[in-house]
């Protein structure tokens, strides 16, 4: 454990998508502190070579497993203590991707994110009787390391421009501090500069100019 801002964080390092660990960090954690109120699932990567043409089957598992299988391990790893609680709270970190389907994210991160998205609203079917909610996030792009996995780098005005982790971190706590009555089943969250909406207002725009009018 160590301080953090004023309180004490138990840390437990771990490769979330072996089928033991977070079970293993779960009981460890439960066992220190007695409870377990919020599973934060944020883990996740995606890999530079993306289309299908790219991937081999150790890729797959391995963008699957990160963003899927790691996040229904942990929240299954949580849930037994939050019924015993009567109360608990599962935050996802989705993505753009797990609501709308494009060729930019690949189609291993974009079925993981979409499976994620299915998994919160179907853990709300099956859990609200036991005081257990779950939100799922999709946020748009964010400006964090792992778009240094994009095939085409992007500008630095690019990134400036995007959603920062702080952000939706704001969104989390917030999320987190609703009364227990109230649930934000899903969020979508995007940056004010949507460079997909400004290429479709710059698509336009030559349509027209090319129509001459």
């Amino acid at each position: 454990s160590s301080d953090l801002a004023g309180g004490e964080a138990l840390v437990r390092p771990g490769d979330l998508a072996r089928r033991q660990e977070p079970y293993r960090i779960a009981g460890e954690i439960l066992a220190q502190a007695g409870r377990i109120d919020i599973l934060v699932n944020n883990a996740g990567l995606n890999v530079p070579n993306r289309s299908w043409k790219d991937l081999d089957a150790d890729t797959i598992a391995l963008v699957v497993d990160a963003n899927l299988t790691s996040a229904m391990y942990c929240a299954h790893a949580v849930l037994p203590a939050m019924r015993a609680q009567g109360d608990g709270i599962l935050i996802h970190t989705a993505s753009g991707a797990g609501r709308w389907v494009s060729l930019l994210s690949g189609p291993g991160y974009t079925a993981a994110k979409h499976g994620m998205v299915a998994m919160s609203h179907q853990l709300n079917m099956s859990e609200c009787v036991n005081g257990i909610r779950s939100m799922v996030i999709c946020p748009g792009e964010i400006a964090t390391p792992i778009l240094r996995n994009r095939p085409i780098p992007l500008t630095q005005q690019e990134l400036d421009r995007m959603l920062k982790p702080e952000d939706v971190a704001d969104m989390m706590l917030y999320a987190a501090r609703l009364p227990r009555h109230v649930n934000l089943n899903e969020v979508v969250m995007l940056p004010a500069w949507n460079r997909a909406y400004v290429a479709a207002i710059e698509s336009q725009a030559r349509e027209r100019a090319a129509k001459g009018g």
